[in-house]
């Protein structure tokens, strides 16, 4: 199925006022509370500003955002540079006034003492039930790289022993599970061995057990990475993909069954080869945070869309003539507001707070 896609971004200033008007109208702690960020310029951005301004490490990149019981949490990975050896899984939890320091929660240290892996990829999920999970990547490339995941019981403060994923099994390779009508957790995968491919994993016990779909692309067709799922409210779910072809790909599933989808096709939404997200919103609308280009990480805009084929840029979040704005993360959380993570320029993780009703 084909994307119809036109631009409509209008970006307009705040005068003081104005924006003093924003801020008292605002009703949740998080609002009136948040640090360290400026006043927005388009009436959608009620904040926009950096997880941590000066992180213990020269390079960040590959966010990701979930809501607990205690709040917004960010994990991300960050080193000398991703490859480095030292690149570890780090996280971020916002209290209701500011952002903790970045704490440093795996690394790819093996068992022998002495072998050290980078990590990569974070994905933190909450399920309705069950602890908060932390799925990430160690490994020395994307190519040669295995699955690992954490679970936290007191929402992101400690967390479990590191743990293996079976061999073959990657979990979500970028992007946040969903939830299917049985329960079991539906996982956007990807390996790169061999090949760019996109697979579906499933585990019904929260990472215990596993299974996974085929390759839904041909190699000759898409060099395809990184879906994220859409959960559309006919019941219907598809999923967005990166690809090396420069434009996003997607596929539809099929009878409801997590194993079958329709072949791979394109889009008419562009892609620099570079990772993108997206989620239902509680109104029906689905929203996409992507690159709009098709050779350039920047720069980093939201689309939407009423059934996943047609699809609107509505919102530059921001635009850079050097570096890299990239690997989105989004998230809408119980008081419905919209939260966006991103690379800023691989030195820090952007944060932005949307109100998806302006939009």
């Amino acid at each position: 199925m084909t994307s119809t896609y036109s631009h409509s971004s209008r970006w307009v200033g705040f005068s003081a006022a104005l924006f003093f008007l924003l801020l008292t109208a605002c009703t949740t702690p998080i609002h009136s509370t948040w640090k360290g960020t400026r006043p927005a310029t388009d009436g959608a951005i009620l904040y926009s500003g950096f997880i941590a301004e000066h992180p213990p490490f020269p390079e960040s990149h590959a966010s990701t955002l979930v809501e607990t019981k205690e709040g917004v949490m960010a994990s991300w990975f960050g080193g000398t540079h991703e490859k480095h050896p030292d690149v570890c899984i780090w996280t971020a939890r916002f209290n209701g006034t500011e952002w903790s320091a970045p704490v440093r929660v795996a690394d790819g240290i093996q068992s022998d003492g002495s072998t050290r892996h980078p990590c990569w990829n974070p994905v933190l999920y909450q399920p309705k039930q069950g602890p908060l999970l932390l799925f990430y990547k160690v490994g020395p490339s994307p190519s040669r790289w295995w699955g690992m995941m954490m679970t936290s019981d007191d929402h992101g403060k400690t967390w479990s022993k590191p743990r293996r994923l079976p061999e073959g099994q990657m979990g979500p390779v970028r992007n946040k599970p969903v939830t299917l009508s049985d329960g079991s957790l539906l996982c956007p995968s990807s390996t790169e061995e061999g090949g760019w491919r996109v697979q579906m994993e499933r585990t019904a016990d929260l990472g215990a057990t596993w299974a996974r779909s085929d390759s839904l692309n041909s190699l000759e067709s898409f060099g395809a990475i990184q879906p994220t799922i859409l959960q559309w409210p006919n019941g219907r779910t598809q999923i967005l993909n990166r690809s090396r072809q420069h434009v996003i790909t997607e596929c539809w599933m099929k009878n409801g069954d997590w194993r079958q989808w329709t072949a791979m096709e394109r889009t008419s939404l562009p892609n620099p080869n570079s990772g993108i997200d997206a989620t239902v919103l509680k109104d029906g609308r689905g929203l996409l945070v992507f690159n709009d280009s098709e050779s350039q990480r920047t720069p980093i805009c939201v689309a939407l869309s009423v059934d996943g084929k047609v699809w609107k840029n509505v919102l530059t979040l921001e635009d850079v003539k050097d570096g890299e704005l990239s690997y989105p993360a989004v998230i809408q959380t119980s008081d419905q507001l919209v939260h966006i993570s991103y690379t800023w320029k691989r030195k820090a993780v952007r944060y932005v707070i949307l109100d998806p009703r302006k939009l």
